[in-house]
């Protein structure tokens, strides 16, 4: 893996890392997040989980950029 392309993955894990927490609190506070008992709702968990997967995936990418950074 060239360089260039692992500092791509950890500029992409960066990015991921900035905009999905701050979109996961709009979530939380958007009116259809909970329902009148105050559960959550489908739109809530779906949200969460969406970007459960992309923060992980984010994790992912810095470990295998970091790897082939160190290994070269």
């Amino acid at each position: 893996m060239p360089t260039t392309l692992a500092v791509l993955l950890i500029i992409n894990a960066a990015w991921a890392f900035i905009v999905w927490p701050q979109f996961f609190r709009r979530v939380r506070r958007d009116e259809r997040a909970r329902d009148t008992a105050g559960r959550p709702t489908r739109f809530l968990v779906v949200h969460a989980v969406l970007i459960g997967i992309s923060l992980l995936l984010a994790v992912v990418s810095v470990v295998v950029a970091t790897i082939f950074l160190i290994t070269g």
